[in-house]
């Protein structure tokens, strides 16, 4: 009895913690947005090589700070709230736990890699372009490609993460059905990334703001629930 009260409390702590983390992985898409697309300036498309490294220049602080805080930093996050709703649903949907946190831990490094690559990228960058501009700015595209390619251009991973946590919580009601409904709007546009549209990289990260929240919410409310059945695999 006591061993399973301890339990119980490891269990509960988790979840709220998860909670926590999962509130502070959508704050942290709203910091990008508002940093990305509200403050920096980005030159023009006309832009000459010695005004692109300026503008990295410049803005090395910056870019280097939100490169860290929105990728690193959302990727050590993120592997929280994976362990933590791993946890919360392992015992009743074992098989759709072990399958969504592969793909849950997938995307964590994935994340934390292009975050990592880009801020190298860039250190690098600025110093290779005070002598040769031009062979910096051809680094810093190879640098956003790789980037890009690993975690900032398409979201598949975290969409099928997300589909697999939507399809389990659907059978056991592990969240609510509006919350199941809204992580399937974010697993489809997160898929869809793979196509050269940029609306559904901007759909994938507004949905996913709301989504990380209110399950974040959700898991502080409500941290350990009792189900009556299991799966039976």
């Amino acid at each position: 009895m006591l061993e399973e009260t301890f339990t119980y409390m490891n269990i509960k702590t988790l979840q709220k913690l998860g909670g926590f983390c999962s509130i502070s992985l959508g704050l942290i898409y709203i910091i990008a947005f508002i940093v990305y697309g509200g403050i920096l300036e980005y030159p023009k498309a006309d832009a000459t090589e010695i005004e692109r490294l300026n503008f990295l220049s410049d803005n090395y602080l910056t870019l280097s700070t939100i490169n860290l805080i929105s990728y690193v930093l959302f990727g050590i996050i993120l592997a929280v709230v994976v362990v933590s709703i791993h946890q919360k649903i392992k015992d009743y949907v074992p098989n759709f736990s072990i399958l969504a946190s592969v793909f849950g831990i997938i995307w964590v490094g994935l994340v934390i890699a292009s975050g990592m690559i880009a801020n190298i990228g860039l250190n690098s960058i600025i110093e290779i372009g005070i002598e040769e501009p031009q062979k910096a700015i051809s680094i810093w595209s190879s640098v956003g490609i790789v980037s890009e390619g690993l975690g900032g251009g398409n979201e598949i991973v975290g969409g099928v993460w997300v589909l697999l946590l939507s399809i389990a919580a659907f059978k056991y009601s592990f969240f609510s059905k509006p919350l199941n409904l809204l992580g399937l709007l974010v697993a489809l546009a997160g898929v869809l990334t793979i196509l050269p549209f940029d609306v559904f990289k901007e759909i994938f990260g507004i949905s996913q703001i709301v989504w990380f929240i209110w399950i974040g919410i959700s898991m502080i409310r409500k941290p350990y629930k009792s189900f009556t059945h299991k799966e039976s695999t």
